[in-house]
């Protein structure tokens, strides 16, 4: 049987979610045995697209006007080829933090998810979002939520204590709502509470000043071992402005950690999991630090249990959505 290939555009291989993403789709058994996985490394701004030679182009992309020009060229080279785009970035949450022209990026989406022929998400609320906004016609979006190996992380332990080391995990960006969660933490008078925050980013600076000397609150700096960080932690924190998914929380969910999130986008997708929403203001939070208990862990083994299965829905969602494009390719090719 001859393999598919299914060539990968991205533009940004700094390591994330993305990354991490594609690292495990692309090497998992059930996506490899016959499907043959490349990427390919687009400069932001290129103007001169590829001819490819491939079963199914899948764009990971950044969407923006500067680089339209660059999908209009590659739909055109590669008209008989299917293609894919990933969305990983646009939300309701992030076009209402940094978007003044509504207007105008719609323009830019529904012009660029036309040229291809599927659009898939990677959450269930920001699918939505696009649909409500008829961004996409609805025939073709899919849903191929973020997933990881969560392996090693649902053979630690379960916390069975009232949680006391809540962690903060991902980019100090101003996206994470750290600052939130910090002036809530700072603004809590429980002396048995630790707040760990594990990250780098541009905000850090800005976030240490606003620790401030609080010795219940410790900054690790950037960590790749997520085992050994939830580990540490009792419960995970994702009080985010806006968030795709959120690969934080679906770790935090398989380590049997409690989880608060502020419920934007795709953390929405948690809520049903087995993770708790917190009103998105400080007090917001103050509140949820101090109302904590044994209860927030209540959950874990039924979170646990789902997080587990995640992973496996999102291989055979993209195990199915690759044949279902494919299929005409490989009849064409058999005749």
């Amino acid at each position: 049987m001859t393999r598919q290939t299914v060539i990968h555009l991205i533009d940004d291989t700094t390591p994330g979610g993305v990354m991490r993403v594609l690292d495990y789709i692309s090497t998992h058994p059930d996506l490899t045995g016959t499907m043959h996985h490349e990427f390919r490394q687009i400069k932001r701004g290129s103007l001169s697209a590829p001819r490819l030679e491939a079963d199914l182009i899948v764009s990971h992309l950044a969407i923006s006007w500067r680089g339209l020009p660059f999908l209009m060229q590659l739909r055109a080279l590669n008209a008989q080829t299917p293609m894919l785009h990933v969305e990983h970035s646009y939300t309701a949450g992030f076009v209402a933090h940094n978007v003044p022209s509504k207007l105008r990026l719609h323009t830019l989406l529904r012009t660029a998810f036309a040229l291809f022929d599927k659009v898939a998400t990677v959450s269930a609320a920001q699918r939505d979002w696009l649909a409500v906004r008829e961004l996409v016609d609805p025939a073709r979006l899919e849903l191929l939520r973020s997933a990881v190996d969560v392996m090693p992380l649902l053979r630690l332990p379960l916390v069975n204590h009232s949680p006391k080391v809540i962690g903060a995990i991902g980019r100090l960006d101003t996206q994470k709502g750290f600052d939130m969660l910090i002036r809530a933490f700072k603004a809590c008078e429980r002396a048995d509470l630790r707040l760990e925050v594990f990250g780098d980013g541009a905000e850090r600076a800005a976030l240490e000043k606003l620790a401030g000397n609080d010795p219940r609150i410790t900054f690790h700096g950037h960590c790749t071992d997520q085992v050994a960080i939830m580990a540490s932690v009792d419960l995970v924190a994702m009080p985010s402005r806006w968030e795709a998914y959120g690969l934080v929380g679906l770790e935090a969910r398989a380590a049997g950690r409690g989880l608060l999130v502020s419920g934007v986008d795709g953390l929405a997708d948690h809520l049903r999991d087995g993770a708790q929403q917190v009103d998105s203001t400080i007090s917001g939070w103050r509140a949820a630090l101090d109302a904590l208990d044994a209860g927030a862990v209540q959950q874990a083994p039924r979170a646990r249990l789902r997080a587990m299965r995640t992973p496996e829905a999102s291989i055979q969602a993209w195990g199915a959505l690759i044949a279902s494009m494919t299929a005409p390719q490989q009849t064409q090719k058999a005749a």
